[in-house]
């Protein structure tokens, strides 16, 4: 059963033992240990990536292995692309890395996390001892944000948008009044450039109070294995950060690659990239859409679609047996096992894998 997603009025409040969920478990564990073969869409990276421009940069920069890494030119190229001052910026492994400085630096005492959604804020605030509320967004409004479900109390709010794994992309208008003086409001936008236009992004706003906004460019460039990724922030907290983050984080090869995608013909090919996404996203939907058993989260705006089915672990586990793998949803708070997230693929994989979806669902009856 779903409950009232405030804090203040039943919610899940810092200090009461959290429900369990496997926090650290990510689509990359659908995929490994065995499961060669199968058809990945569990892992939300976009397929047939990086590019071999991309590639050749990369190994082009191997030559310079034997320098400490220079993050200058990749920090620069960062904060022209987002039309900020470098002071803004901060290059992080990934942009999961900036969760766990946030983590470390920031002297908050009661963080809130808005779920479902990607778990490792909660994960890295509790790791590093943080007792933390949960604001948990509820399936009957299409896990859509109200802002006034999240405590005035809070001083550290983290939302994700669009967000992994439900899809929905929250207007940045409804973003920006979880801002006020006094607290950080942590928006991952690492799906943002998926968007077509990045119509609701935030990365770039300097008139947002206490607001830091993280990127990744493992997704879109499938650089997952590189770890890559910035924080754009006040200068004061981009500062309170890198004094908690280890000597040269960023490799030089990551730095090459970093600078490489904010060129302006990556630039371009990103955005046709994220408009083939929509149109596979669109086609996804619809052979969905032929199944009673099947009720998708509406307006998906990411690289990936949540469903609810029913037995979903019993249909996941058939999918694999045909080949597919899917993102489990129940390690994701405010989810249970009903749901399953599958990342967005090209038209002819996707109808192999709906193919294969009513293979299960008839099997599972």
């Amino acid at each position: 059963m779903y409950t009232r997603a405030d804090l203040d009025e039943g919610g899940e409040r810092p200090g009461t033992p959290a429900p369990v969920h496997d926090l650290r478990h990510h689509g990359d564990a659908e995929v490994r240990d065995g499961a060669a073969g199968l058809v990945d869409l569990a892992v939300n990276v976009r397929a047939g990536t990086p590019p071999r421009w991309l590639r050749e940069h990369i190994a082009d920069s191997l030559s310079a292995l034997a320098a400490y890494p220079d993050s200058r030119a990749a920090r620069a190229a960062v904060a022209a692309r987002h039309g900020l001052p470098e002071e803004r910026v901060l290059l992080t492994a990934g942009a999961a890395e900036a969760f766990v400085l946030l983590a470390r630096a920031l002297r908050v005492r009661r963080p809130v996390v808005v779920h479902p959604q990607f778990t490792e804020p909660e994960a890295a605030l509790r790791d590093a001892g943080h007792e933390v509320g949960r604001v948990l967004l509820r399936p009957e409004e299409a896990f859509r944000l109200r802002p006034e479900a999240v405590p005035e109390s809070a001083d550290l709010v983290v939302v994700g948008n669009p967000t992994n794994p439900t899809s929905v992309l929250h207007p940045a208008e409804l973003l920006t009044r979880l801002a006020r003086p006094g607290r950080v409001l942590v928006v991952d936008e690492a799906f943002m450039d998926a968007v077509p236009g990045e119509p609701e992004a935030l990365a770039g706003r300097t008139d947002v109070p206490g607001l830091v906004v993280l990127r990744s460019l493992t997704k879109t460039w499938g650089l997952a294995g590189l770890r890559i990724g910035y924080v754009l922030a006040e200068p004061g907290t981009v500062a309170a950060l890198e004094r908690v983050q280890p000597l040269w984080p960023v490799s030089t090869p990551a730095l090459a690659a970093a600078e490489a995608c904010m060129r302006p013909a990556a630039l371009a090919e990103a955005e046709r990239a994220a408009a083939e996404v929509a149109a596979d996203r669109a086609h996804l939907l619809a052979g969905l859409a032929e199944f009673e058993e099947v009720r998708t989260v509406p307006d998906a705006a990411g690289p990936f679609v949540l469903i609810r089915v029913r037995r979903a672990g019993e249909v996941r586990e058939v999918l694999r047996g045909l080949g597919f793998a899917a993102r489990r949803g129940d390690t994701f708070p405010g989810l249970d096992g009903g749901w399953l997230r599958l990342a967005v693929r090209d038209r002819a994989t996707t109808n192999r894998f709906l193919q294969a979806l009513d293979q299960a669902l008839t099997a599972v009856g």
